[in-house]
């Protein structure tokens, strides 16, 4: 009998808790992209999908993604992830705990994607609606043991040479309990152009790329797009364009659509699928940009799926009904979706960890040690 449970959750679990995917080749060089946007709508299962698209009469543009395919999301050592550990698989490829970022199982730091790439000369930028040192962004460019670290996560920012980020979080920069330093103050001396909303909202902004370039959305959280948020569609416009211009070697870029999540903790099904809708608003704005340059490939996925949606009949689709079944995560798999070249790689059933392996095959980073 035990060795039956054994078998079942090693099944379950895929053997490893720090897991190594197989190696991916790269497709041919005409197909490789130069570009690569990840973008996570935190929460965003199937079923928040469908609800956006019954939702929106003349559909999403989640529709126009030629690839598809669904991942499996459990972290180390729990079926049900949390978006720390879920956004640490995205971007160092390996399994780790609920709370980590950018850290293995074994508490110790991982090369992120993010970092990869500006060792190899990329441009990187950081988008979300969320606070940039909340979980799912802070995975893709610090090294902490415990997500809550928020102080010690914006700190990192200041480690690397990301060229643009946009987000809330300004509070954790500036009115730091744990020193007295002032970080944005230190991103000017960086040459940074730094910008906030008490200043003015992104709209106004036409950043110089001879310059790398922040956007505070909030002091902490931003609101919920049903209150007024309208910057996520804006920074996804923004930012490929931008980072084009910062290096003629490409670049990394990692879109969040965060609060979709937050509303279906909270049981929220307007907001969530409000939320579902602005996310799409913003992949509508890079497939734009990805159809234009001809080089660039868009990967859509979800670090989990929240709140258990269930979606019931109704009159019509404007009466379609949601029910929530937990508030917290589930261990269902979620979607991703693809466009560009290399698009075809995301075909399929795999783990979340493959989609940082099918990255780097992409970019074609070397194989083995990853530059330092």
């Amino acid at each position: 009998m035990k060795q039956l449970v054994f078998l079942l959750t090693a099944f379950v679990f895929g053997f490893q808790s720090n897991r190594t995917a197989a190696v991916y080749q790269a497709p041919e060089p005409a197909k490789t992209p130069k570009n690569i946007i990840l973008m996570i709508g935190d929460g965003m299962g199937l079923a928040q999908v469908t609800a956006g698209l019954y939702a929106q009469p003349e559909g999403l543009n989640l529709e126009r993604f030629p690839a598809t395919g669904l991942i499996k999301t459990h972290s180390a050592k729990n079926l049900i992830t949390d978006s720390a550990a879920g956004a640490t698989a995205f971007a160092c490829g390996c399994k780790t705990y609920n709370g980590a970022i950018g850290m293995t199982a074994q508490k110790k730091p991982c090369y992120t994607i993010l970092e990869e790439a500006e060792a190899f000369g990329l441009a990187t930028g950081l988008v979300t609606s969320s606070s940039i040192t909340h979980a799912t962004p802070a995975a893709f460019i610090a090294h902490a043991r415990d997500r809550t670290y928020m102080e010690e996560i914006a700190a990192y920012f200041l480690k690397t040479d990301i060229d643009l980020f946009v987000g809330g979080g300004m509070h954790y920069f500036t009115d730091r309990a744990t020193d007295s330093r002032n970080l944005i103050r230190e991103l000017v001396e960086k040459g940074y152009v730094t910008g906030d909303f008490t200043q003015k909202p992104l709209a106004q902004y036409s950043p110089d790329p001879q310059q790398p370039f922040v956007w505070f959305s909030a002091l902490k959280e931003p609101e919920s797009v049903v209150d007024g948020r309208d910057y996520l569609p804006l920074a996804a416009r923004l930012a490929p364009e931008f980072l084009a211009r910062r290096s003629d070697k490409g670049f990394f870029l990692m879109i969040e659509g965060a609060q979709i999540d937050w509303a279906c903790h909270s049981n929220k099904d307007t907001m969530a699928v409000q939320e579902m809708l602005d996310f799409d608003r913003a992949i509508g704005e890079v497939l734009r940009f990805a159809e234009q340059d001809g080089n660039t490939l868009v990967i859509v996925t979800a670090d989990h799926e929240t709140g258990g949606m269930a979606l019931l009949r109704g009159a019509d689709r404007k009466s379609l009904k949601i029910k929530f079944t937990t508030d917290y995560h589930t261990p269902v798999l979620v979607p991703v979706f693809a466009y560009g070249p290399g698009a075809e790689q995301f075909n399929g059933l795999y783990d979340n960890t493959d989609i940082y392996f099918k990255m780097r095959a992409l970019f074609g980073f070397p194989p083995g040690e990853e530059a330092r």
